[in-house]
């Protein structure tokens, strides 16, 4: 019988602020009780990264299950409000995505949360593969007022406007609760689900459940970077974890949870109240703490329970994964570039080679994962280092192994030459890079 899906994705969600990878308690006690205990139910991944260490882009690979840079959308760094009324910055809907293929395969499918992949009338979920859709369609809102930095309103169901008023966590919680219980009959009767929950916690402005009072003083103006500390962003993932409790209990209660696999990650490092020990640097860099995120599988008819893997991987490997899980099929004229980890779920004692690209435009940034080694270059600067051996990218080995950086450099000009040139006119975040996370 095919297996139910959940892939679960926090924004901006730091490698070690789950209690799983070495988070510390908060001044209210355990961060993450409950996606702790779908790690330790599970398979946790120790080497596991995003597409990107920017939002947008490693949802582009999630969709299409390909490098990002294969679309114009997924070269914006990431979407923001110019992309709207654009017909190109965004996903096209005649790309087979995870969801469509999904839906090819008999899953019913579902997106609750954040969407970032371009805006109607030319793109959305719904022109995408999801039967459903309740969420946002920007990169970021308010948690009360649901509006953009913009100002606009921006919570739907479909492609109507919701105002439903509430914190937007609990929002996306609750409505995939219902979801689950709205689907369970089917899915027990053989039409199995395939929902994507992709929370904007703990993505900015920086407000917990008891925060309401912040949405006027924040309203059109989401960056807010001096507000927002420690705590505060703890108990946002808090609330989100919280909502993930309430899944599972439903999934159980349904009788789902022993054929169900969850996925949970993050869509990129974090930002400036993450804990990444022991990695440096965050979100909009190609450094660790940047693109190395928690990955967490919990599969109980499948996965062995409490185990972990030092397995390399990306965003788009797993959806390659799920697809191959749910019976789909790439599409022939569209060959993906994501690499199937389901082996590596039945028997985490078992690793490949699974070579990692990336690129970015800020600070003309690539980088390559092969094996224990890392190519980086930033700006200039060119760096190596045994990442196995030296997780905080310290020790730049470039001059003692000249000819393996040689020969990693010419590997990354082989695969940048088979992805399209960024183009002059995409956009750079205005964010910011995190040189150096706090330290413990």
């Amino acid at each position: 019988m095919k297996p139910n899906l959940i892939f679960i994705v926090a924004d901006d969600l730091g490698y070690a602020d789950l209690g799983c990878y070495g988070g510390r308690p908060a001044g209210f006690g355990p961060v993450s009780p409950h996606i702790d205990a779908l790690a330790a139910g599970g398979l946790r991944f120790t080497e596991g990264y995003s597409n990107s260490p920017v939002c947008s882009p490693t949802r582009f690979a999630l969709m299409t299950m390909r490098y990002q840079y294969r679309l114009r959308g997924g070269m914006e760094e990431p979407i923001n409000s110019r992309s709207k009324g654009s017909p190109t910055l965004g996903l096209p809907p005649s790309m087979p995505t995870l969801p469509s293929l999904l839906r090819e395969a008999g899953y019913a499918t579902a997106l609750i949360g954040k969407w970032h992949l371009g805006y109607p009338p030319a793109f959305g979920p719904q022109r995408s593969g999801y039967d459903d859709f309740y969420g946002i369609m920007a990169g970021g809102v308010d948690y009360f007022s649901h509006c953009s930095g913009q100002g606009d309103h921006d919570l739907y169901e479909n492609e109507s406007e919701r105002h439903d008023v509430g914190y937007l966590t609990d929002l996306l919680s609750r409505r995939a609760v219902d979801h689950v219980h709205a689907g369970a009959a089917a899915a027990r009767a053989g039409r199995p689900f395939f929902l994507s929950l992709h929370y904007t916690a703990p993505h900015w402005p920086w407000e917990t459940r008891d925060d309401a009072h912040l949405a006027a003083e924040v309203a059109g103006n989401l960056f807010h970077l001096d507000g927002g500390d420690v705590e505060t962003y703890r108990r946002m993932v808090h609330h989100m974890d919280e909502g993930i409790g309430d899944l599972v209990a439903a999934l159980r209660g349904e009788g789902l949870l022993e054929n169900t696999l969850i996925v949970f990650t993050s869509d990129n490092g974090g930002e400036r109240f993450s804990d990444n020990w022991p990695l440096v640097g965050g979100k909009m860099d190609l450094t660790e703490g940047g693109i190395r995120v928690p990955w967490i599988a919990h599969w109980p008819a499948a996965i062995p329970a409490g185990t972990t893997s030092a397995q390399h991987c990306m965003s788009m490997d797993w959806s390659a994964t799920l697809l191959e899980l749910g019976g789909g099929r790439p599409h022939p004229e569209v060959p993906i570039d994501g690499v199937s980890l389901a082996a590596v779920l039945r028997d985490p004692s078992q690793t490949f080679e699974r070579p990692l690209y990336w690129r970015m435009r800020h600070r003309h940034q690539r980088a390559l994962r092969r094996g224990d080694w890392k190519y980086l270059k930033v700006d200039d600067h060119e760096y190596l280092f045994d990442v196995r051996q030296d997780a905080r990218e310290r020790a730049n080995l470039a001059h003692k192994h000249p000819e393996l950086l040689e020969r990693l450099r010419a590997d990354w000009l082989a695969w940048e030459a088979t992805v399209p040139a960024i183009p002059d006119d995409a956009a750079v975040s205005l964010g910011y890079s995190v040189k150096d996370m706090p330290q413990r």
